[in-house]
């Protein structure tokens, strides 16, 4: 029992999901329909994405380009811009997450190289912000985008052109606070990395790249996409299998199985219908500061059509609390765990943060 209760605390996402999967199941039986209400689509490119950007980051692909862009940094503002801006632009192609999973370890290294440990709160916090909101660009830059995208039918310019606005205020906002809350003072970092790189699998892995962006534009098949994905990474490297995270995979099963069987329900489906007509943007920003808004997006999309509130909804709503992007949580842990007696004031500060975005977006929209 504890080790079961001690699974749930640690992917509460998963764990909540389950159990609403379960539960429908009683409302009803499990059936061939089931394979109906899962989109395999999404599944496959996420699958797909995860094991190439794993392969690109074993290659250290991301730490080289980094490299190369801070090498020629000598100022702490030149350097946190260069951080931040690392995130909120490398989002947009390799997902929020693996930004933060890649970057925010190698950013605590050079502030401790700067000798900046005071802004290193700070600074991880504006990267995590970074990550959510460079995401929110592109189909790819996050699951929920990747679902939702998909769902909508929506053209890769309508997607690009409904989220341009909020994009271009985020990236202004980032460099106005920079400029306010940091000195430019003068600092030497070395960023030197002895790493050889394979430049023929990164070249086999950019490939495989640009094949999902075929498939998320409708060119190539999802299911011929895979074949290639899963024949090529064999040869590559079989224990890229093993990092890929297939607990965000069984999350959108489980949803897709349990916002299924809702549907079914055609008195609720109603009700809840009507509670998010012209609301859908706000109800998905408090959704989401509940249950994250990957799942957030998955639930409300069953009730609404109007896709373009929902994807602006669930991609603020990734601002606020701690899990309402489950990405910001990495960044949590790497302070966690590096700087134990922080976590409180790392909180406080991400808090804040977060919800100083939240409003400025927020009052923008109701003029975009």
């Amino acid at each position: 029992m504890k080790k079961i209760i001690g699974f749930c605390k640690k992917d509460i996402v998963l764990s909540i999901s389950f159990i609403l999967c379960f539960l429908s199941c009683f409302m009803v039986p499990p059936s061939k329909a089931y394979i109906g209400y899962i989109d395999f689509h999404t599944l496959i490119l996420l699958f797909c994405l995860m094991l190439i950007v794993e392969g690109l980051r074993e290659q250290y692909f991301f730490s080289y380009v980094a490299d190369i862009l801070l090498k020629k940094i000598h100022s702490a503002k030149g350097l946190v811009f260069s951080l931040v801006f690392l995130c909120f632009i490398s989002s947009m192609f390799i997902t929020n997450d693996v930004a933060l999973i890649t970057f925010v370890p190698f950013g605590i290294l050079l502030l401790n190289a700067a000798g900046m440990d005071s802004k290193i709160c700070l600074t991880v916090v504006f990267m995590s912000i970074a990550a959510n909101l460079g995401s929110m660009f592109t189909p790819i830059g996050n699951p929920q985008n990747l679902y939702l995208f998909s769902l909508s039918q929506m053209k890769l310019t309508e997607f690009l052109s409904l989220m341009f606005p909020y994009t271009l205020i985020s990236a202004v906002l980032f460099i106005l606070f920079i400029v306010v809350f940091y000195k430019n003072k003068e600092i030497k970092v070395s960023v030197y990395q002895d790493k050889k790189l394979k430049y023929k699998n990164i070249s086999i892995y950019i490939l495989l790249f640009i094949l999902c962006l075929l498939c998320v534009g409708n060119i190539l098949s999802d299911w011929i996409l895979v074949c290639i994905v899963v024949a090529v990474i064999l040869l590559l490297d079989v224990s890229l299998f093993s990092k890929v995270d297939y607990s965000l995979l069984l999350i959108f099963l489980f949803f897709f199985i349990f916002i299924g069987n809702i549907n079914t329900l055609e008195e609720l489906h109603e009700i809840l219908s009507q509670w998010l007509l012209h609301h859908e943007k706000i109800f998905a920003i408090i959704c989401s500061q509940f249950i994250s808004n990957v799942p957030c997006a998955m639930l409300l999309s069953a009730y609404t059509e109007n896709y373009a509130q929902l994807i602006i909804g669930t991609n603020l709503g990734g601002l606020g609390t701690l899990i309402a992007s489950m990405a910001s949580l990495i960044s949590y842990k790497q302070i966690a765990v590096q700087y134990p007696k922080q976590k409180k004031k790392y909180l406080l500060i991400f808090t804040a943060w977060n919800l100083l975005f939240l409003i400025l977006l927020l009052g923008v929209s109701t003029f975009i």
